[in-house]
């Protein structure tokens, strides 16, 4: 696909050149101009189109690089990236994919009451014997695999949770209206992994394929921990956005 030409109106010197530049990109990312896998312009057309040096140009591109916004190919051009789910704040991923402009839904692979899963009833604060439901979902946006979820809760607490309409409703949605239950904040443990048979055909990728791995508790307004949560994520589609404080 031919690239777009981008042009920026105004020299207004309490902007900088790249800016005017990334400001131009973003613009025809927006309006959908430029679509994922699309080529951008090229450097050096950019830089004369703007009239700037080729370091400004590589300067625009540079910081856009390191968003996500686009990729850079070597000796083929730069051009637009898919998506990325950032993991920045705790919200269902029906939230996660609207907040990036997507149009989300799930498929669910498994949806049932499980009496063997110890160890999880007892992080949950629950007997060991405790019935649990167990939901799997490959979730997807614009019918492409984004990720397989896991979720397991109390079966006595949550009766009838498994034949909710969890397909297009979202599950923390779903807790809060049908049982009550606000969830508030989530402890996380992540790592990589690598697509078993499995889980390669479930989300579209070859056998080993790298996967982010997110394991989650996660807790209510009063402090309760309500559920247990597996994610495997697409390598390369999702991002962690992490502030740290000293």
């Amino acid at each position: 696909m031919e690239a777009s030409v981008m042009r920026v109106k105004g020299t207004s010197g309490s902007v900088h050149a790249y800016q005017r530049i990334q400001g131009a990109i973003r613009k025809c990312i927006e309006s959908g101009d430029l679509r994922p896998g699309d080529a951008v312009t090229p450097e050096r057309e950019l830089a004369r189109i703007h009239r700037v040096s080729l370091m400004t140009v590589r300067h625009a591109f540079d910081s856009l690089e390191r968003e996500g916004v686009v990729e850079r190919h070597r000796g083929v051009g730069t051009f637009v990236s898919a998506p990325k789910i950032q993991f920045n704040k705790l919200m269902s991923y029906a939230e996660l994919m609207a907040s990036r402009g997507l149009s989300p839904h799930s498929k669910v692979v498994y949806s049932g009451v499980l009496n063997d899963e110890y160890e999880i009833a007892a992080r949950l604060s629950l007997p060991s014997t405790n019935p649990l439901i167990k939901v799997e979902r490959v979730r997807l946006a614009e019918d492409e695999p984004f990720a397989l979820e896991t979720c397991f809760l109390s079966a006595k607490e949550f009766t009838g949770l498994a034949d909710a309409m969890l397909e297009r409703s979202s599950l923390f949605a779903t807790l809060k209206q049908e049982y009550g239950v606000e969830l508030a904040y989530a402890d996380e443990q992540i790592d990589v992994t690598a697509a078993d048979v499995r889980t390669a055909k479930l989300l579209a990728v070859p056998v080993g394929n790298p996967l982010l791995r997110i394991s989650q508790f996660f807790y209510t307004t009063k402090g309760r921990a309500v559920m247990y949560g597996r994610g495997l994520y697409l390598h390369g589609r999702h991002v962690l956005a992490i502030r740290r404080f000293r």
